[in-house]
C-alpha cells in the first residue's frame, strides 16, 4: 500500500497561536509604516547607521524587491490581492495538515501576519508603504518593512526545521 495520507483538521490549539502571532506582526507592520508616513514625506528619511541602514518613506507598487512595479495599477492592484489571498489561504490550509508544533506555528504565524500587513496596505493605497534601507555606501537593498521581515523569517524557520526534521513516521509529514 501507499504512504498514509495526512489527515486535515483546524483545531483551536493549532490555529490560536499561528493566528495570534499573525495578528501581533500586522499590528506591528501598520503601526510602523503609520509612523513613517506621518514622520516622512515620499522620499525623504533619516540616516540611523551612516552607510547602513536609513529610514525612508517609499511606496512598492510591485511585488518583492518592487519587481513588476511598472503594472499598470487597475489591474495590477486586484491581481495582487488576489495572489495574497491565495497564500493567505494556503497557509491556513496548511496548518491543517500539519502536527500543532511550536516552530512551525510561530512560522507560519509570522508569514500570515506578514502577507495581512502588505495586504492592508495594497487594498487600502494601492501600494505597500516600504521603509527600511540597508546599504552598503552606493548599493542599496531594495526598502522593506516589518511585514517583509516576517514573512522572511518565517519562511526560513520553515526551511530550517524542515531540513531538521527527522525522518520518522511519515504521518506526521505535510503532504508534498
Amino acid at each position: 500500500m501507499g504512504e498514509p495520507v495526512a489527515k486535515f483538521s483546524l483545531t483551536p490549539g493549532k490555529l490560536a497561536p499561528p493566528l495570534l502571532a499573525a495578528v501581533a506582526i500586522a499590528i506591528l507592520d501598520q503601526w510602523s509604516k503609520l509612523a513613517v508616513v506621518h514622520a516622512y514625506g515620499l522620499f525623504e528619511g533619516k540616516a540611523l547607521i551612516p552607510n547602513l541602514f536609513n529610514i525612508v518613506h517609499v511606496r512598492n507598487t510591485g511585488v518583492a524587491f518592487s519587481m513588476f512595479s511598472g503594472m499598470d495599477p487597475r489591474w495590477s492592484v486586484p491581481l495582487l490581492a488576489f495572489a495574497t489571498l491565495l497564500a493567505i489561504a494556503g497557509v491556513v490550509g496548511y496548518l491543517g495538515y500539519l502536527p500543532a508544533r511550536p516552530t512551525t506555528q510561530a512560522a507560519l504565524g509570522l508569514v500570515l501576519g506578514g502577507a495581512v500587513g502588505n495586504l492592508i496596505d495594497r487594498i487600502r493605497l494601492g501600494y505597500v508603504v516600504d521603509f527600511l534601507d540597508l546599504y552598503w555606501r552606493r548599493f542599496h537593498w531594495p526598502a522593506f518593512n516589518v511585514a517583509d521581515i516576517a514573512i522572511s523569517a518565517g519562511v526560513i524557520l520553515l526551511a530550517v526545521e524542515l531540513l531538521l526534521e527527522p525522518k520518522g513516521d511519515p504521518r506526521n509529514r505535510p503532504p508534498a
